[in-house]
């Protein structure tokens, strides 16, 4: 049985009614007062005496014509672009839980010899210590050195939760560092570099400096390798002074808003994320502009330094300096996160630009990179060269359940709702 008449027209009333109350017209929905309060404040934005946020030169709004940036020349003719895909984290009824992440770099124009190198990890955790899991020593290499593998175990009674959300960015982060640690002689000096996501393993860095007793990954080997990873990268681009960016196509920061609220309790902000308000604030047809008009254009915002943020109530460093796990050779300061966000509105979508202050405070490094984002975006949506990476490394569902099918041995664990609805591998 499905949904009647009767049911979807009853749902339909009820969209309605929670329609209206954001209809455009009604005065005490109009939030254009909010956004340029907010804008005003973002010039330097603190709490307790530490800056959550600073505009790098002046606060500004601007827009590019998607006509003009197709008619001019790409400021980096030559990009590159690192992206994985992954099984997802799976877990078994004997306790096992296995996530296989699978990396690869692009370039445009194609360079096939880069194309084919990758790099694969498979990240593993048992709670008990009794169980032996066969893990590597090193890297090992196949496919005429080409391609390399590890095997990394996540040790018993560091996650009594978050099992699979940890194990997946550990995976992740680890492969896809290791690979650009291992591809950076091929990338030409001149060429222009695209994280896929953050520029820091973000939610690792959170979990090293928050104690918890249900997830202690402090002491974790694996751990310390990636954070120092992300260091060596950001070090080797700021001192031969190479553009990096990562390229965030879902962002979900919460500081600007959740500062706010912390500073001025009694502020009605109809945002939670930060990105809901930077929608507004770089609509144009907030402004009046008709939608086929507003479509013409990237809207984008100045460059930001971000160089502390919360981690549960504290304020701490963005750097992956933050969990003093590892070092690096610049200031700390070089490492504080920037960025900018664009919206495209005949995409509907707005996107995080994100890279490390040691390259962003060059003025004239920092201009090309912003260009070179705008015409990737007039050109394609997203970077054609970040959407290529994405295909070559991605692990398509059907190979997905053939490597569940491979383990003869344990048991895919699955609920009522993978009975009920097919399990998405």
């Amino acid at each position: 049985m499905t949904l009647e008449p009767v049911h979807i027209k009853e749902i339909h009333e009820i969209v309605d009614r929670i329609d209206i109350c954001f209809k455009d017209d009604r005065d005490e929905c109009d939030d254009r007062q909010n956004v340029k309060y907010i804008f005003d404040r973002l010039g330097k934005l603190e709490y307790n005496g530490k800056i959550v946020l600073q505009s790098i030169g002046p606060v500004r709004r601007a827009k590019a014509s998607i006509e003009r940036m197709l008619r001019s020349d790409d400021p980096f003719p030559m990009t590159y672009s690192c992206d994985s895909g992954s099984t997802t984290a799976k877990k078994f009824d004997n306790g096992l839980y296995v996530d296989i992440c699978h990396c690869a770099m692009a370039s445009t124009p194609t360079d096939l010899d880069i194309h084919s190198k990758r790099t694969i990890v498979a990240a593993t955790y048992n709670a008990s210590k009794k169980l032996y899991i066969d893990t590597s020593k090193g890297w090992e290499s196949f496919d005429n050195n080409y391609c390399r593998k590890k095997i990394i175990r996540i040790q018993p009674e560091s996650l009594e939760r978050k099992v699979t959300d940890i194990l997946h960015d550990v995976a992740m982060y680890l492969c896809e560092s290791e690979h650009i640690l291992w591809m950076l002689d091929s990338i030409d000096a001149n060429g222009f570099f695209i994280m896929d996501g953050p520029i820091y393993p973000k939610r690792i860095m959170y979990w090293t400096v928050v104690d918890s007793d249900d997830v202690k990954i402090r002491s974790e080997p694996g751990i310390t390798e990636i954070i120092q990873n992300y260091i060596d990268i950001m070090d080797h681009h700021i001192e031969k002074m190479k553009p990096l960016v990562g390229f965030v196509k879902n962002p979900e920061d919460m500081q600007i808003m959740l500062t706010l609220k912390k500073q001025e309790p009694g502020l009605d902000l109809p945002w939670l994320v930060d990105a809901q308000f930077f929608r507004n604030a770089l609509s144009l047809e907030k402004t009046g502009m008709k939608k086929r008009e507003a479509d013409r254009y990237i809207t984008y915002t100045g460059w930001f330094m971000q160089p502390n943020q919360f981690y549960e109530k504290m304020l701490r460093s963005t750097s992956p300096l933050v969990a003093e796990l590892a070092g690096g050779d610049f200031d700390a300061e070089d490492y504080a996160l920037c960025f900018f966000m664009a919206f495209v509105p005949k995409l509907n979508t707005m996107f995080k630009i994100e890279s490390p202050y040691g390259l962003v405070k060059n003025e004239e490094l920092r201009n090309r990179m912003t260009r070179k984002v705008l015409y990737d975006l007039a050109m394609n949506g997203i970077p054609a060269t970040l959407a290529k990476a994405d295909s070559i490394a991605k692990i398509p569902v059907s190979e997905r359940r053939h490597i569940v099918d491979r383990f003869r041995n344990s048991r895919i664990d699955t609920n009522y709702n993978d009975t009920r609805w097919e399990e998405k591998v």
